[in-house]
């Protein structure tokens, strides 16, 4: 009788040491689970700006005026923390300078950039040109572009968020900022 409790406890014991062959792995810090809302736009024209353009409902323009300038429009996204800071500049003859500086604005993210990406805008009917670039990793700023009408128009903008840049936990909300961008585009118009 002994002998068969002896033997009963080794193989409960080797049952339990040689039954499990995975090895335990932590489970990778969780998310909060972000809620989008739908997309429903808005034509925005009464802005002191010679354009226009569609805004999703939850954004809100935002007007950083001053006495000495008077050129930026920002298009805030408090609910993620976002903003679109955006610049307008005539153009008198130095397109090929705002060019080259939207340029090197977009490429002081390639430290930290895993891919810069860029995008053509033609749209002859309402002469709007432009580039649209998709930065993506841990940069700063993950989507710039700017639009022009070649002759008198410069509008230029970049995407921020209010939070350390950490691709992986605000790529959704990335993703959802960057289709109102493109919509943006689409709906923009010179006056």
């Amino acid at each position: 009788m002994r002998l068969k409790r002896n033997y009963s406890f080794i193989a409960a014991v080797c049952i339990f040491l040689f039954a499990c062959d995975e090895a335990y792995a932590p489970k990778p810090t969780a998310y909060f689970r972000i809620d989008l809302p739908e997309k429903e736009y808005t034509q925005i024209e009464e802005i002191p700006f010679p354009f226009s353009f569609e805004l999703p409902q939850y954004a809100a323009v935002n007007l950083e005026r001053t006495a000495e300038d008077s050129s930026f429009l920002n298009l805030d996204f408090a609910r993620f923390q976002a903003r679109i800071h955006m610049s307008y500049l005539a153009v008198n003859g130095n397109l090929g300078e705002l060019l080259e500086d939207s340029r090197a604005l977009v490429y002081k993210h390639v430290v930290k950039a895993q891919d810069i990406d860029e995008e053509l805008i033609i749209d002859q009917e309402n002469k709007v040109y432009g580039s649209y670039f998709n930065i993506e990793g841990n940069a700063a700023s993950s989507a710039q572009f700017y639009l022009t009408d070649s002759n008198t128009h410069f509008l230029r903008g970049a995407l921020y968020f209010n939070v350390e840049p950490n691709s992986d936990s605000i790529r959704p909300v990335q993703a959802f900022l960057k289709e109102d961008i493109a919509h943006f585009m689409q709906s923009f118009s010179w006056e």
